[in-house]
């Protein structure tokens, strides 16, 4: 997830693109650096790659669950990035499909629906890390 190509072509996923010149053109991407994300995106287990024409032979990429568990993350990044760093306003916001009102994520406990931010929650780590050797 390291390069931001690979969420530019998950947020297109999630917009329903699932071939490959949907993506090339959504993005405007160079087809050699299309090829290398979507293959480490198939490697990393968040798309699927589908046969879906024998003759010529084409496939399609589709959100696997561990893609469709990240828009979460991606919608959070935008969120963040859309506050931080877009003084003209943003490129790409999350609207509401039928009013077009603009949202406002947050992050909540499914349990108790709280929002998790403040002293309520913390991070806690669950393994001591192994002691270095040499």
């Amino acid at each position: 997830m390291g390069e931001w190509w690979s969420i530019l072509i998950l947020r297109e996923a999630f917009n329903g693109k699932t071939r490959f010149d949907e993506f090339r053109d959504a993005l405007g991407v160079a087809p050699n650096i299309l090829t290398r994300r979507l293959k480490s995106l198939v490697t990393a287990g968040l798309l699927e790659r589908r046969r879906y024409c024998e003759r010529p032979p084409r496939d399609e990429y589709v959100l696997t669950e561990r893609g469709r568990d990240f828009r979460p993350v991606m919608l959070s990044l935008m969120t963040w990035g859309n506050r931080h760093f877009a003084p003209e306003g943003a490129n790409v916001e999350i609207v509401h499909a039928e009013t077009g009102r603009p949202a406002e994520p947050i992050l909540v406990d499914r349990p108790t629906g709280l929002p998790v931010e403040g002293p309520e929650f913390k991070i806690r780590r669950n393994r001591t890390p192994e002691p270095a050797i040499g």
